[in-house]
């Protein structure tokens, strides 16, 4: 059963590079404002699939190279290279250096991978280290005949709603499917605005990271981020919403459920002081919002290629969290997150960047420094395309994204069931003790991931 430790190795059998199969001309790339807002570091990605007929077993290797390179044809970005302009910021030379393609053999079945422990059981096995480009794949044989179909992209390019468009399109071409979404490489559609108007507001929601003071040690050394995968049923989901809108004023689900995840948060910490501060960030995707009144840039917007988000976010004490009803904190999360939502605010910020340039600049919700309270930021990832990841032998049994990123700032991550409509499998990379808070007093809203969920 997949709540079971079962020990296993991963042998790489080969390493290549897979590049775009059509000729290609070398050319840069430049990064737009908003991609400028994502500091170097990669998400990965995995799609775990159970044994295949016989007519494709031996074939899924060949099978995937060969789509992938038909695909880096119109992804071409994520064959490229990200290096460095005069001005020392990142920008993208799409050279067609290729994707490092790995492939491994793992000897243990698909139902036994401890897929609450993605730690123990993905971290360093299934998911690559991606050592140069801008993309490396892994696809690993397991012993019962299934394989694990796993991606590490670089944020500074790709944030998830890219990293979808093309893995779709990926498992599209190797079903000799037309490709659904292209990708729009047009960086006019995220020029900043002359003279530009920046709200000032967005002073307080990103900061120049050489205005930062220097990074201190942890504040709390016994603790350290683990990554774990929980199952929330569509009636918990449903119960919390119900909960958080008790005062008349209907609240989404991503809103009740955030809102209930900070006050867990906030519950482990006040043992500690109640008057330290607690943050909550939700990252907002501009692409609808860019495109609002004007059909043409809102058509383009839907398949650009790069990041277009925005991270908005709330500050309370953690005393305050704790003894509010979910009603109230989730309207504290709707006030900080209505405010993003909306085209100005993404024209405001893309403008803040262009005036902070070349200076990198991050949002200050990640700043965690000592004696701060515990800060997480949840990233919805209701439209992870799960089910449209069939390469030929079958849509995925799981998939989930893999997000182990330094510092002291959690992220949390709800994404569809692949086995019930309206149930989530929500990836959380938070505190020892913050998870240990969970399980313990939410223990009917998350449920450890096993393999009984999934029917493996």
């Amino acid at each position: 059963m997949g709540s079971v430790k079962e020990e296993f190795t991963v042998a790489v059998r080969k390493n290549e590079v897979v590049a775009a199969v059509a000729p290609f001309q070398d050319h840069w790339l430049p990064l737009t404002n908003l991609d400028l807002l994502l500091p170097p570091l990669d998400f990965g990605v995995f799609f775990c699939y159970k044994k295949p007929t016989s007519s494709h077993s031996g074939r899924m290797l060949s099978v995937l190279k060969k789509s992938l390179a038909e695909a880096l044809i119109s992804y071409y970005g994520l064959g490229g290279e990200v290096v460095p302009n005069a001005l020392g910021e990142p920008e993208l030379l799409c050279n067609n250096r290729g994707v490092d393609f790995v492939e491994a053999y793992a000897d243990i079945e698909l139902r036994n991978l401890n897929f609450h422990n993605p730690d123990d059981s993905i971290e360093g096995k299934f998911v690559p280290t991606k050592k140069r480009g801008v993309l490396a794949v892994q696809a690993t044989e397991l012993k019962c005949g299934g394989i694990v179909v796993a991606c590490a992209f670089d944020h500074r390019v790709a944030d998830a709603y890219t990293a979808n468009m093309f893995l779709v399109s990926w498992a599209e071409i190797a079903q000799s499917k037309p490709v659904s979404m292209v990708p729009s490489f047009r960086r006019s559609l995220l020029n900043p605005r002359r003279p530009g108007r920046a709200d000032p507001s967005l002073d307080e929601m990103y900061v120049p990271i050489p205005s930062l003071p220097p990074p201190e040690e942890n504040h709390e050394p016994t603790d350290h981020l683990i990554s774990r995968i929980y199952y929330v049923s569509s009636d918990q989901i449903i119960e919390l919403q119900s909960l958080a809108s008790s005062d008349g004023d209907k609240r989404s689900k991503l809103e009740s459920f955030s809102a209930f995840l900070w006050k867990q948060v906030a519950a482990f910490a006040a043992s500690k002081d109640r008057n330290r501060i607690s943050k909550m960030g939700i990252v907002v995707d501009g692409r609808s919002r860019l495109g609002e009144g004007d059909e043409d840039k809102a058509t383009a917007m839907a398949y650009h290629f790069g990041n277009v988000l925005s991270v908005p976010y709330g500050s309370q004490p953690i005393g305050e969290l704790i003894e509010q009803p979910l009603c109230r904190v989730a309207k504290q999360v709707h006030e900080f997150l209505k405010p993003a939502t909306n085209k100005e605010h993404f024209l405001g910020l893309i403008d803040w960047v262009e005036a902070h340039r070349p200076e990198p600049a991050m949002t200050r919700v990640y700043n965690v420094v000592k004696d701060d309270g515990p800060a997480v930021v949840v990233s919805s990832g209701l439209r992870f395309p799960v089910s449209k990841m069939d390469f030929g032998w079958g849509c995925p049994a799981f998939g989930s994204y893999h997000f182990p990123w330094g510092g002291l700032c959690g992220y949390v991550m709800p994404m569809p069931s692949p086995v019930r409509d309206g149930d989530w499998v929500v990836y959380m990379l938070l505190l020892k003790g913050q998870l240990e808070q969970i399980e313990k007093e939410a223990a009917l809203v998350f449920r450890p991931l096993t393999s009984d969920y999934l029917n493996l």
